[in-house]
Formats: structure tokens, C-alpha cells, sequence
């Protein structure tokens, strides 16, 4: 059975309508709560366990490599670097240290977000931590040198970009991780549509949040276009796992 079936889309075409998120004259309060609600929904409907389920996979593959390199009783201590785009709240890539923290895997997270007031939200909404940063950056132009990273991903933001621009955001973070990218984002589909009205009228009074939310799943990709966006970024898909009908994680090398 597929991950997606074409009929959980069918005649829902993707439309590249604005989300209120990306404009200039959003107050400072409706954003932080619109980025609030979009925690709860990596909390509550998959998000932050994708992306540790993939980043497991190169955590793995990394300590096979270790093992096959050194003695026996040697730890490796170099830390896997990861590179989260468009962080939002940094959720995310605080669940990803806590994790590794609990499983003695060494991690160092940088959380970026293309809006400086975003990364000076994500910064206040967790505890200082010397293995994870923040960082105002484009994701289209990365200021990171060729391969200076192990793993680049993004939850949530693939969806922002009309594809030819997606294709160039795949290839920008592939410049910079020397070992490969996780893209996490929802799908467009008629469920997704469904659920994303539910959050917003049921869970949350945010007007971003109610209008971005239907906005999201209509600008989202389906599986079968995700993986060919990665085809067109020179990129191979190693494995993809999601929630059919609303949201999928992809590896690429």
C-alpha cells in the first residue's frame, strides 16, 4: 500500500496561496501565538516524531561507521551537527537535544528561521543550551560553507516555496550536509484540509492559525511530488514514513 493514495488529493490541485505568517504586518503577539499552535500540532499530530525517526536513521548509519572505524572499547565523540530551517518556536529542534541527551548520542542543533523576530522568539521559549543555537538565516542562501554540516532538515517550510524554488531550497541545503537532508511538511489532501479547519476552529482563536492553516494544505506537496521535487535536486529518496493523508517525513542522500 502506497503512503499516500492519489485519491485522498484527487482534484485538489496546489495553489500557491499567501499564508498571513509570511507578511510583513503581523503583530508581534498574534505571531507568537500563531507559533504556539504550531508547536501543539508538532506535539500532538506527528511532527517532532518524524523528524527524530529520521534523524535516527543518520545517527545509526553514523555509529555503524564509528564502530567499523575503531577499536572496540573507543567512543567517537564528534558531535552529529544538524541544521534546522525555518524553526519556528524551536520545538523541534529542542525535542531532537533532549532526545539525544537522553540516549547519550552527541547532537549540536543550529535552529534557523529567515524572520529575526522568530529566532528571538525561539530563543526565549527554552532554556539556554550549549549544544543548540539560533540563528536568523535564508534558507535559499545559506551562510554555511560547502559540506560544513552533517544533516540539514526543515519541518514545515518545504510548502512555502512554488516548486522550482523548493527544488532550489533541496539543492541549497545539500550544498552545506555532507551526509543529507530531512524534509518533514504536511500533505495536501482532502483530510489534511479537513483537519486543518477542525485545529483551527476547535484548538485555537489565532487568525494566522485559522487562515494558514487551510492556506498550508493547499500550497502543500503530496508524496509522489515530493519525491520528485528531490529527483529534480539531484537528490535520492531513502525512505519516507508519515500519517496518510496528513503529513510525511522523506531522507535524502
Amino acid at each position: 500500500m502506497s503512503l499516500h493514495s492519489s485519491l485522498l488529493s484527487y482534484r485538489l490541485p496546489r495553489r500557491d496561496t499567501v499564508e498571513l505568517i509570511d507578511t510583513p504586518d503581523v503583530g508581534a503577539a498574534e505571531l507568537a501565538e500563531n507559533l504556539h499552535d504550531l508547536s501543539r500540532v508538532n506535539q500532538l499530530f506527528g511532527g517532532i516524531a518524524l523528524t527524530a525517526w529520521a534523524l535516527g536513521t543518520f545517527v545509526q548509519s553514523v555509529q555503524i561507521a564509528d564502530n567499523a572505524r575503531v577499536p572496540r572499547l573507543v567512543q567517537s565523540v564528534s558531535p552529529l551537527t544538524v541544521l534546522d530551517i525555518g524553526s519556528g518556536l524551536g520545538d523541534i529542534p529542542r525535542a531532537l537535544v533532549a532526545r539525544a541527551e537522553r540516549r547519550g548520542v552527541p547532537l549540536r542543533v543550529i535552529a534557523t528561521d529567515v524572520n529575526p523576530q522568530i529566532v528571538h522568539f525561539a530563543q526565549a521559549s527554552g532554556a539556554p543550551s550549549l549544544v543548540l543555537h539560533y540563528a536568523a538565516a535564508d534558507g535559499m542562501r545559506l551562510p554555511f560553507a560547502d559540506n560544513s554540516i552533517d544533516v540539514a532538515a526543515c519541518s514545515l517550510a518545504l510548502h512555502h516555496f512554488a516548486p522550482d524554488q523548493a527544488v532550489a531550497l533541496l539543492r541549497e541545503m545539500r550544498r552545506v550536509a555532507r551526509r543529507g537532508l530531512i524534509v518533514n511538511d504536511i500533505v495536501r489532501s482532502w483530510p489534511g484540509l479537513a483537519g486543518a479547519w477542525l485545529f483551527g476552529h476547535l484548538l485555537s482563536q489565532n487568525r494566522l492559525t485559522r487562515h494558514d492553516g487551510l492556506a498550508s494544505v493547499q500550497r502543500a506537496y503530496t508524496p509522489a511530488e515530493l519525491r520528485d521535487l528531490a529527483t529534480r535536486a539531484g537528490l535520492q529518496v531513502t525512505a519516507m514514513r508519515g500519517v496518510v493523508g496528513y503529513r510525511v517525513a522523506m531522507i535524502c542522500v
